[in-house]
C-alpha cells in the first residue's frame, strides 16, 4: 500500500479528510454539543493498530461523559480544553499531551471563546462508549 498523506489546509482541515459529526446522536447519559471530527489515518484501509483523529470543539462545545475499555491519547492542537478524568480535571493547551486509560470515566470541554482542537490516538479496535451520569 502506498503511503497515505494528508496535507494540512486551512481553518484545521486537512485533504481527503471528511469533516463528521462527533457521533450520530446522542444516547441516554451521553449528551455532547459543537463537537466534529475528521478521521486522518485509520479510515481507508491502512494496516495499523490505531487511527488519528481531529477533534474540535467550537466555544462551549463538549464531548461525551463515558467510558470505555480502550485507551486514548490526547494531544492538544488549538486552543485550551477542560479534560475530566475520573475525578480530576486538566487544563490542556496545544502540544500538551494525556494519557486516558481503559475504563477511566472521562470528557473534554472547549474553555474559553475559542475553538478546543485535539488529536485523538485511539485502538483500531475498540469497544463501544459506555455512558456515565453527572
Amino acid at each position: 500500500m502506498p503511503p497515505v498523506l494528508r496535507r494540512f489546509r486551512r481553518q484545521y482541515r486537512w485533504e481527503y479528510a471528511e469533516l463528521e459529526p462527533y457521533k450520530i446522536s446522542a444516547h441516554a447519559g451521553g449528551e455532547f454539543a459543537g463537537a466534529s471530527r475528521q478521521v486522518l489515518i485509520g479510515k481507508h484501509g491502512e494496516r495499523l493498530g490505531f487511527h488519528v483523529r481531529y477533534f474540535e470543539l467550537e466555544s462551549g462545545g463538549y464531548t461525551s461523559l463515558e467510558r470505555h475499555r480502550h485507551c486514548h491519547v490526547v494531544i492538544g492542537v488549538r486552543g485550551r480544553g477542560l479534560v475530566r478524568v475520573g475525578a480530576d480535571n486538566y487544563t490542556l493547551r496545544p502540544m500538551d499531551v494525556i494519557y486516558i486509560g481503559p475504563d477511566q470515566i472521562h470528557q473534554l470541554r472547549a474553555v474559553g471563546r475559542s475553538r478546543f482542537g485535539f488529536f485523538c490516538i485511539v485502538n483500531a479496535r475498540r469497544d463501544k462508549p459506555r455512558p456515565v451520569s453527572a
